[in-house]
């Protein structure tokens, strides 16, 4: 039977000391790239793994970061908790993940869950309504997307990334404009609203002026759906040329309902969303959307999670527009050149 290498192992292996090789695996900075480099690589080659249960009898603390998310179907919170399995995984931790189905007894059980299994942090993809729900917690807590109490927040600048889609639907003639919302007891359901109204008040303003019509509506599927279903049951002169949602599951509801009406997609009408979930890509037409920097949020979560000296403020990160199929010159009108 094949033994199973140590602590003490890798050090023989590496050249190095016991405590050099415990310093490099707990991720102490204070040890020479040079000396870790030599650790990592006989940890490697021994195949050494760590014993985590061990590790955290004596530190108090495991290489184990806690992910709370809102609802594991959504497709746009499943990529993101895929992302920062990623990121913690190029950081030497794992990620222990907990669904919260936007409920906020389970929300705060998990999290103390989390704390009981001496967790090295938390992040939380809050679910809605929490904005003053504190926690005694002696391991940092890291907001992502959604803000969790009063804990500092990684997101999308979701005002800055809506008002790209004003932009450019407003560039392609649309001056009818209809916009399916987000919840708004979400900051990120306000803020894309805002960001949304704002930028056609700016381009009304200076230009042409838009004719927006605000719907109510939630992030899911059928929320768009009858949404785009009350707006295309207008007569054709009275209805939006394009509408514009606050998610991709939104616009896909709403292209669901533009088929069923035998509205043509973009000729009739144009349809664009908020996210660029994998799915995004699939329907047909493809999505026009903004893509939010999954990877790039997820990385400065974890980052900031494990850095001791963290500032404890906000980090907005810039979303970017993708154009695809499903967005088009206003029936009638071409591409403005203002």
């Amino acid at each position: 039977m094949r033994k199973t290498p140590t602590v003490k192992d890798v050090a023989v292996e590496a050249g190095v000391s016991v405590g050099t090789v415990s310093r490099v695996i707990a991720g102490e900075a204070a040890v020479r790239p040079a000396l870790r480099e030599k650790v990592n690589e006989a940890i490697a080659k021994l195949g050494y793994r760590p014993n985590v249960t061990a590790r955290a009898l004596r530190t108090s603390k495991t290489d184990v970061i806690g992910l709370v998310v809102p609802d594991i179907t959504n497709p746009f919170f499943a990529q993101l908790a895929a992302s920062v399995e990623r990121a913690a995984l190029e950081a030497g931790h794992m990620v222990m993940l907990a669904s919260s189905h936007e409920d906020l007894e389970a929300e705060q059980s998990h999290i103390l869950a989390f704390l009981d299994r001496s967790v090295r942090g938390i992040i939380v993809v809050a679910s809605n309504g929490n904005s003053d729900l504190e926690i005694d917690a002696p391991v940092p807590i890291i907001s992502l997307d959604r803000r969790f109490g009063s804990y500092p927040l990684v997101s999308t600048d979701h005002a800055q990334a809506a008002s790209l889609v004003v932009d450019h639907l407003y560039a392609l003639g649309h001056r009818r404009i209809a916009y399916i919302a987000g919840p708004p007891e979400t900051e990120a359901g306000r803020m894309r609203r805002k960001g949304f109204v704002d930028r056609a008040q700016q381009l009304s303003e200076a230009g042409e002026e838009i004719e927006l019509e605000i719907v109510a509506g939630r992030f899911d599927y059928e929320s768009g759906e009858r949404a785009a279903r009350a707006l295309l049951a207008r007569e054709p002169g009275d209805r939006p040329t394009a509408i514009a949602a606050a998610s991709d599951q939104q616009a896909i509801g709403a292209l669901r309902a533009a088929r069923d009406f035998k509205v043509d997609v973009p000729d009739e009408l144009s349809v664009a969303g908020f996210d660029d979930i994998t799915l995004a890509k699939l329907v047909v037409p493809r999505l026009t959307t903004v893509r939010q920097p999954t990877e790039r949020l997820a990385a400065r979560a974890v980052e900031r999670l494990l850095d001791q000296n963290s500032p404890d403020e906000d980090e907005m990160v810039e979303g970017s527009l993708i154009v695809r199929r499903s967005t088009g010159p206003a029936p009638g009108r071409g591409p403005s050149l203002t």
